[in-house]
């Protein structure tokens, strides 16, 4: 029997509800050095409309962005026993996910979010729902080539134990790992098995400091720390200035690819980024190549609605990819 998976993602899944806020009824404003947005207080506002986007989070947007770039993906999740969870599901089987490890927990709700979209930026509300987390047993067919773990409530931090364990007795299966909010928080050493097996970690630039210490002015310093936590390419996204790659050896800066229109909606554009380049190294694909591959489906993204409307196809990244600026390639730095 042929191997059932590519690539097994794992993590948070949720829905968002996107509640578009007129542009005259919000504003952003500075305090302590951080933007707030604010709105009238004790009254009635009106807002433009809402969307509703199923089954999206950092690990389901790479488990459908790994899916349409061609790839057996599956996904280790956790719903609750509503009609939500149902939804969700529904709603990655029909972007092309095998949900045969999503987990069911009768007695739980699923994870419901709501999305302050203002211009093109947004803030959500968030509350994770207390699962039990617990590794699937995979049967010898089902051992996939790839797990890619992205982000676990703080509910799940022993969970990364189990993932650590499966991945000791099974040593060919490669890791790659876009940590989230809590799985940063949770610190390096918490989670020090998992930064040492991963194959490829991918961090924002202000996510690196904070994960490996280096110094934020220094890229070089940045990637050093991270290797030094033992993963064996590491990529830094660093927002209009493109993003950084290191094997070890040689290290790359790749642009973005240009916006074909102002953005939408900003959200999954690092999922998407991260995510695709995995897909490319998976699909054997060098650093180089992978670098040209991943801002594709970032710029696509941005511009629909939601973190997965926009990603693309192996076909449509083959378009992208000859019809590419000359200027469109990473160098090294």
């Amino acid at each position: 029997m042929a191997d059932v998976y590519d690539v097994i993602s794992v993590g948070d899944v949720v829905t968002d509800a996107f509640i578009r806020l007129f542009d005259d009824r919000a504003e952003v404003i500075e305090k302590d050095s951080k933007q707030l947005l604010a709105m009238e207080f004790g009254t009635k506002i009106p807002f433009d409309h809402v969307e509703i986007v199923e089954a999206v989070g950092n690990s389901a947007n790479a488990a459908v962005s790994l899916a349409k770039l061609g790839l057996r993906s599956g996904f280790v999740t956790n719903v609750g026993g509503d009609a939500h969870g149902r939804d969700m599901i529904t709603a990655l089987h029909h972007n092309g996910v095998n949900t045969s490890l999503v987990r069911i927990n009768h007695d739980k709700k699923s994870n419901y979010h709501y999305v302050l979209w203002f211009k093109d930026e947004r803030t959500i509300l968030i509350k994770h729902e207390e699962y039990d987390y617990q590794w699937p047993h995979l049967r010898q067919s089902e051992t996939p080539q790839w797990i890619y773990l992205s982000s676990v409530s703080q509910h799940g931090i022993d969970f990364h134990d189990q993932i650590s364990d499966y991945l000791d007795v099974n040593p060919d299966v490669k890791l790659a790992f876009q940590p989230g909010t809590f799985q940063i928080e949770a610190g390096v050493d918490r989670l020090r098995r998992i930064y040492q097996r991963s194959e490829v970690l991918v961090l924002n630039r202000e996510e690196a400091v904070t994960v490996g210490g280096g110094n934020h002015d220094d890229v070089h310093d940045l990637l050093n720390k991270l290797h030094d936590l033992g993963p064996k390419l590491v990529v830094v996204t660093d927002g209009p200035n493109g993003a950084y790659a290191s094997d070890g050896n040689k290290r790359l800066q790749m642009p973005l690819y240009p916006d074909p229109a102002p953005p939408k909606d900003r959200t999954g554009a690092g999922d998407a980024f991260a995510s695709t380049f995995v897909a490319a190294i998976i699909k054997g694909k060098s650093m180089e190549e992978a670098l040209k591959w991943a801002p594709i489906n970032s710029m696509s993204v941005v511009q629909r609605v939601g973190a997965q409307a926009g990603l693309v196809t192996d076909y449509q990244m083959d378009s992208y990819l000859k019809n590419a600026p000359e200027w469109y390639y990473p160098k090294e730095f």
